[in-house]
Order: C-alpha cells, then sequence, then structure tokens
C-alpha cells in the first residue's frame, strides 16, 4: 500500500509554546523540574477558598432564648399584614401573634435571628423538631418558618437563615428539614429550591422537602464557630448602643449647663 508521503516541516517560531510542543515528541526533558501536583477538587485549598467566600458575605446570627421573647414578639408584631398572611399561612392578629410567641418551646427547637445596629431583630426563623423516630427505619425532621422585615428584604437573609437551619439540623441528625407555605410565597419558595429541596404544589399550598446529609467535624466546627461570631456581633453592638446612649446623655447635660451662661455672655 502506498505510504502518505511526509508532511513539510513548520517554519521555526520563536515562540516557547510552539517549541515545547515540538520538543513534545522527544519525550520528557530529564532536567527538567518535576511538575507541581494539581489542585484536588475538593482539597484543603478548595475548602479554604469556600470557607473565605463564606467570610466576605458573612452575617451575623444569633441564636435566641426565652429572655428573648419580648423582642420575637416586637419583630413579629411590625410585619406588615401580607408578610403575616404568608409568614403564618392566616391574616395573624396581634393577640394570636403573641399566643404563638409564647408557645415556642426553646428546651426543643431553635430560634435563629439577625439584629441591626440598632439592636433590632430584622429577621427571624423558627427550627421546630418533631418527636424523635421510634424506629431506626422512620427519618426524623424538622420544620422551618422565616420572616424578614420589609426594611431589610433584598439582603438574602432569608437564604441565610435557612442555610443556618440546615447546618443546625443536621448537627443534631436530623434527615429532611421540611417547608410549609403558600404557594404564593414564591421567595421562600425560591430559597428552598434553590438549596435542592424538593418542592410539591397543591392548589394553594405547597411543601417543601430538603434531604440533610449527616453531620461531620467540620460542620460542628462551622456551628460553633458561628455561634460564637454571632454571640460577639451582638455583645459589640451592644456596647455599641450603650456608649452611644452615654455620649447623648453627657451632650444634654452639658448643654443644659451651657444654656443659663449664654446670656450672661451676652
Amino acid at each position: 500500500m502506498p505510504k502518505t508521503p511526509p508532511t513539510a516541516p513548520a517554519a521555526a517560531s520563536d515562540d516557547p509554546q510552539d517549541w515545547d510542543h515540538e520538543l513534545s515528541a522527544f519525550g520528557p526533558d530529564p532536567n527538567a523540574a518535576p511538575p507541581l501536583p494539581a489542585e484536588p477538587v475538593g482539597g484543603p485549598l478548595a475548602s479554604a477558598r469556600a470557607a473565605l467566600e463564606r467570610l466576605s458575605t458573612w452575617v451575623p446570627i444569633r441564636a435566641l432564648a426565652r429572655r428573648h421573647r419580648h423582642r420575637i414578639i416586637d419583630h413579629l408584631l411590625a410585619l406588615e399584614p401580607q408578610d403575616r398572611y404568608l409568614r403564618f399561612g392566616y391574616p395573624a392578629s396581634d393577640e394570636q401573634i403573641r399566643k404563638y410567641a409564647l408557645a415556642i418551646d426553646f428546651g426543643r427547637d431553635e430560634v435563629l435571628g439577625i439584629f441591626n445596629r440598632r439592636l433590632q431583630l430584622i429577621a427571624l426563623a423558627h427550627v421546630a423538631y418533631g418527636l424523635p423516630p421510634t424506629s431506626a427505619s422512620q427519618g426524623s425532621m424538622a420544620e422551618f418558618g422565616v420572616s424578614v422585615l420589609a426594611q431589610s428584604r433584598g439582603r438574602g437573609l432569608g437564604r441565610r437563615l435557612f442555610d443556618a437551619a440546615a447546618l443546625h439540623a443536621r448537627n443534631r441528625g436530623i434527615d429532611t428539614l421540611f417547608i410549609h407555605a403558600l404557594s404564593e410565597n414564591r421567595p421562600m419558595l425560591r430559597i428552598a429550591a434553590a438549596a435542592g429541596a424538593v418542592v410539591e404544589r397543591d392548589g394553594a399550598e405547597s411543601a417543601a422537602w430538603l434531604r440533610l446529609p449527616p453531620d461531620t467535624v467540620g460542620s460542628q466546627v462551622e456551628q460553633a464557630l458561628d455561634r460564637q461570631l454571632g454571640e460577639l456581633d451582638f455583645q459589640l453592638k451592644r456596647q455599641a448602643q450603650m456608649l452611644s446612649g452615654f455620649v447623648e446623655s453627657v451632650a444634654e447635660v452639658k448643654a443644659h449647663f451651657d444654656a443659663p451662661s449664654r446670656p450672661d455672655k451676652e
């Protein structure tokens, strides 16, 4: 059979990449330095980058306790009528909101909050844990509910609280995070779907189920670190508020003593 005629050699090039391509046919250079190992997809560097990304957009989330009931009530009462309807599934009255807040079992459930600089509770999440499973085949479930004040929307606070709730739930051995919402509550359903939850719609109501992975040492450390940073942020804001109040009080006292002396100076 006839052989294919040899191809004419290409013109010489001064580009180092072209020379590398030509020399590659002769095998590896024995005097060349060994290549650097490729970065693993899920290795330490990738984990560090993910941690830095989280820190760059970090939002302080604080766990609330019984002593914060008045803050919870104030937050829920500050919701607009439409927001109350979406949060509870019905147009909740002030009295119904107070009963709901007073019935929260802090010994069983978890309540997470985000405060602004004035220590106003602007976003609130309630993670209600169900009864423990009676058998090994039966999964455990927790229900998630969230509310964000109108002036604090558009900053992803609901998603932050959802991620924190999922982290806390998986660290407690919960298999599934459940969300029950009105079908018109599109922001809540979008948050659940973006996290990978299965959303089912049944007329005016919808439900979402998010399967949670088992906890790890990393997830436990992440929760502990977030808890400490959230508490530190709250205490710093509290001290700043106290200092601001002290400065204002000193200014008022100074203005009071300076006022009678002004006519004398004139």
